[in-house]
């Protein structure tokens, strides 16, 4: 099912009043024509506010790896079952563009339907199946990582069909997340694993913050691929300008202006922790050099960036590691620290390569040693200290940061709630927002495309061999990171993915269908904080508007000013309404 959209400049919002016609008026105090006493004066409405003036603070929590249908798909219907944390939507819920306002997508979908999507292999086992979308109870929310590249991605959408999802991004569970059991165990045992779901029953925190704050059913991820790209277009709007490219491979296509765009993964040059064996820098600018031109305060704070601590079991350095709660008896580990999820680090402004600590707390979101670059510990320790960066970007340890495999909802769940638990009960919460994005959808299947900007490099399929759209198109003339003509190798917008935003400024219970994407989060960080600056041939030109998530208009009262706190295990709301 395909939607296109043209790409949507910044919002702007009308307020109309004094539109009645015909309407006589007699002077004060006179009575009015038949004698009677002119009625009472009405106060004045409240003059709106602006975004700059209530907004002083923006937190990105930045996760990985999921697509709308995959955490929304039957939003707000929670199946309910004995054992599992219960859901129930407020009345008067609003519907998205999901399972629910397309039923047929759960019983008759287009990659049930497609015999491409059914292979066995030499012995007779089917190796992927032809299937509609199923759901996951909380008990497998452990599930392995489906194939998320630029191109894989590409083959998925199938010209627009949306109907290759298992044959070309799926992937089947792992022995151990095959043993936690659950339904559909034996679809989960093959490449329709890619057609799963959650409900509010396990992807609870988030069912409610949508509840009570805005979602967006509408936002993408700008350019198809996994997480470099996600992380590099969140902070630049942009993928191409590689520098000093190692053995990138297939990982870079020809930008067609003499450069290379980056499609997949690959660590940042320089960083301690990253191989030394594949890795590229960035070049052209990013958010974080916007902000230090306007002496903004600001940071990406990673867990494991501090390398001096030693977690529980042992573990520091680079290689400090944490248990996938979620994966039980099995007791999995993952790495806390992801080079190429730091996408700070691959620019010579922003890096800091040997992860050198900030010289105190109170100069957290300043320019020292550390040039902005922490560890998750360090938000949290300066918040306790009353001091929060006008911009901060959090990103949880690999264990907690969704990514299937090395993380899960669930996981997940417990950093993201007590992040904004701590917000919310700190000084700063009456001015401040928090975003949930992605980096990207890990492939997981979702049936809304979006194409706005094309390509003609090798790895682009999207509209036929070699092609996305084609060669130049473009909502707006995207040009190379140095102005040169139109880059390849960014066809998009990519998989849709969830994005909703918490603020005492947000619009209770909201879903808004603007058309956005990773850029947009960069276009309003840009509008607040430097003067609606833009980075030369970036994605934040043409992204959409956050503007309609928010309500302003009655002048210095939030609308939703209650916190509301969650259960960071359970994702339940403990206050507020």
């Amino acid at each position: 099912m395909i939607r296109k959209f043209a790409a949507l400049s910044l919002t702007t919002t009308l307020i109309l009043s004094g539109c009645g016609q015909g309407t006589l008026s007699t002077p004060a105090g006179n009575g009015n024509a038949t004698g009677n006493p002119a009625p009472p004066t009405q106060p004045a409405p409240p003059t709106p506010t602006t975004a700059s003036a209530a907004i002083k603070h923006v937190v990105v929590i930045f996760g990985e790896n999921e697509s709308f249908d995959h955490y929304f798909g039957t939003y707000p219907n929670a199946l309910n079952l004995p054992g599992e944390t219960k859901f129930t939507a407020a009345a008067g819920t609003a519907i998205p563009n999901n399972y629910v306002s397309n039923p047929g997508l759960l019983t008759n979908n287009p990659n049930s339907l497609n015999p491409k999507n059914n292979v066995v292999n030499g012995s007779g086992v089917a190796t992927s199946v032809a299937s509609n979308p199923y759901r996951q109870a909380p008990a497998q929310a452990w599930t392995g990582s489906q194939s998320h590249d630029y191109t894989a991605e590409q083959n998925a959408f199938n010209q627009g069909n949306m109907d290759l999802f298992p044959f070309s991004v799926g992937a089947a569970d792992n022995a151990a997340e095959l043993a936690l059991g659950g339904p559909y165990k034996a679809l989960n045992a093959t490449k329709a694993l890619t057609m799963a779901y959650y409900d509010g029953n396990t992807v609870t925190a988030f069912w409610n913050y949508a509840q009570h704050y805005a979602m967006s059913d509408n936002s993408f991820s700008s350019t198809f691929g996994p997480s470099t790209q996600g992380a590099l277009n969140l902070v630049s709007g942009q993928t191409d300008g590689v520098l000093n490219p190692l053995n990138l491979g297939s990982s870079a296509v020809d930008d067609g202006n003499g450069g290379q765009a980056l499609i997949s993964d690959a660590d940042p040059a320089g960083d301690v922790c990253s191989s030394t064996s594949k890795n590229t820098s960035m070049s052209g600018q990013n958010i974080g050099d916007l902000l230090n031109k306007a002496n903004v305060t600001w940071g990406w704070f990673e867990g494991g960036f501090d390398l001096g601590i030693t977690n529980a079991n042992g573990t520091t350095g680079c290689s400090r590691s944490s248990v996938i709660v979620a994966s039980g008896s099995n007791k999995a580990t993952a790495n806390d620290y992801v080079p190429h999820h730091q996408p700070f680090q691959y620019y010579l402004s922003t890096r800091n390569t040997t992860h050198a600590r900030p010289s105190s707390v109170s100069a957290i979101g300043t320019t020292d040693a550390a040039n902005h670059q922490y560890d998750t510990h360090d938000f949290t320790d300066a918040l306790a200290a009353g001091i929060m960066p006008t911009v901060t970007f959090l990103k949880a340890p690999a264990f907690q940061d969704a990514h299937p495999g090395n993380s899960d909802p669930l996981d997940e769940q417990t950093f993201v709630v007590n992040m904004v638990n701590a917000i919310q009960k700190s000084q700063f919460w009456s001015s401040t927002v928090v975003i949930l994005a992605y980096d990207d959808s890990d492939g997981w299947y979702d049936h809304v495309s979006s194409l706005i900007n094309g390509s003609a490099s090798k790895a682009d399929t999207v509209s036929g061999s070699n092609l996305c759209i084609s060669s130049s198109a473009s909502q707006s003339a995207l040009a190379g990171w140095d102005g040169k003509p139109h880059a390849q190798g960014r066809c998009g917008y990519g998989m849709r993915q969830p994005l909703i935003v918490l603020s005492p400024w947000a619009k209770k219970n909201y879903i808004d269908h603007t058309l956005t994407d990773q850029a947009s989060v960069l276009r309003f960080i840009e509008d607040l904080y430097v003067g609606g600056t833009r980075i030369t041939g970036s994605f934040d030109g043409i992204a959409g508007s956050l503007l309609g998530m928010f309500d302003f208009s009655n002048g210095a009262t939030a609308p939703n000013a209650t916190p509301v706190l969650l259960d960071p295990t359970t994702g339940t709301v403990t206050s507020g309404n």
